[in-house]
């Protein structure tokens, strides 16, 4: 809104010419990460006193199951998510081109997500129990909101740019050239796999956030990553002739796609946002963010990585999330195969702690983790 408002009026006076500015992607994406943050940090304290005065606390699980340590979460403002969405989805509105398919493409995902991830909440609160929104339900809804935008993404020539067109049904393969070994899939089969890596990714971040700043942290991590990779699939430098401009997406051979730098401002408010709740969700936890945050963060997450050509690379930057996901899965298919579980409880973070490691440790190394593999991610761009 801001973007749309003022860069308009940078020629009508002279001493507006400061607004020149604002056409600038890293400008626009320290604007939108800062003002996602301050959101958070100054919203915060009044929305989790009104959580505990409506009493929408979390509801734990008392079968024996759970580690004993989150019994004494039981009632614990939750839906803190709800926040976090208004967070994101504001300071893209205020700072992005709203007229940039990505970011509209993006932004839509989130926001499906995170009204499905309410009503599962709701459900928890209204019930007094940890079961919400049955879970067909809930990948059914998933599945339609990430076929309906990504079909028109993957279809809708006239909003697309010309390079998102040429490329929109290949594969790019981590460390390999994306230029000189092209993968081209069926149309039907890229979007069937796009709409599966957003759904995936929006689960394992929910199975992720079973701990206090667990989830939160690696999507910090993974939204910095895809910050800078959008910013670096669309920017080129140089004289005004579009020709003869320096195209780094060119120069590290990674997928051009003109325009994706608004993502980059789209990523910013998620990582400002993400900061800015992890002040209150820290270890111990003032607030959880609930389905709502979580189904709603992983579907941008899994947005971001469609829209900027990898796919197949989320699986390694979101390695925790992937881990998380592949651990419930295994753990359900060998109950019912073997009638054994192969972990002590899944998700994995809750094997850890019947284990015995203490909550805070398994955070720290998972968010150490989440580190490591971001880096591995960005050193993607050189080693190919």
């Amino acid at each position: 809104m801001i973007y749309e408002l003022l860069y308009p009026l940078r020629h009508s006076a002279s001493w507006l010419g400061w607004l020149n500015v604002l056409r600038y992607v890293p400008f626009r994406v320290i604007a939108s990460t800062m003002t996602s943050m301050v959101l958070c940090f100054v919203l915060s304290p009044w929305f989790i006193r009104e959580l505990q005065r409506k009493q929408i606390g979390q509801v734990v699980r008392e079968d024996g199951m759970i580690p004993d340590g989150h019994l004494k979460k039981h009632g614990t403002p939750t839906m803190g998510g709800a926040l976090l969405l208004l967070a994101v989805l504001g300071s893209t509105v205020l700072w992005c081109d709203l007229r940039n398919v990505f970011v509209l493409g993006a932004s839509a995902i989130t926001a499906g997500y995170g009204v499905i991830g309410y009503f599962d909440d709701y459900l928890k609160i209204r019930r007094r129990t940890s079961k919400g929104l049955a879970a067909r339900y809930k990948l059914l809804g998933q599945f339609v909101i990430a076929t309906v935008v990504l079909t028109w993404i993957f279809t809708s020539k006239e909003h697309l740019p010309p390079d998102w067109w040429d490329i929109r049904d290949r594969l790019a393969i981590p460390f390999v050239a994306f230029n000189k070994h092209p993968v081209r899939l069926p149309m039907a089969l890229m979007i069937a796999f796009a709409v599966l890596t957003v759904v995936a990714m929006s689960n394992a971040v929910n199975f992720t956030d079973g701990l206090d700043g667990l989830a939160i942290g690696p999507v910090i991590f993974n939204s910095g990553t895809y910050l800078i990779w959008a910013y670096l699939s669309g920017a080129t430098f140089g004289i005004v002739n579009v020709a003869q401009r320096f195209v780094v997406a060119r120069y590290l051979d990674i997928p051009f796609i003109a325009n994706s730098g608004e993502l980059a401002v789209f990523c910013g408010a998620m990582v400002g946002a993400g900061i800015g709740f992890l002040w209150y969700n820290t270890y111990p936890a003032q607030v959880f963010m609930g389905d709502v945050g979580a189904l709603a963060l992983g579907g941008g997450l899994g947005a971001c990585a469609v829209f900027t050509k990898n796919e197949l690379l989320s699986v390694i930057l979101g390695g925790i999330f992937f881990l998380e996901g592949l651990s419930v899965v295994t753990q359900v298919l060998s109950f019912k195969l073997t009638g054994k579980r192969l972990f002590l409880m899944a998700p994995i973070h809750h094997h850890y702690e019947k284990k015995g490691w203490p909550e805070p440790k398994i955070i720290v190394r998972f968010w150490i983790v989440s580190i490591l593999l971001a880096l591995v991610s960005l050193a993607s761009l050189k080693l190919r």
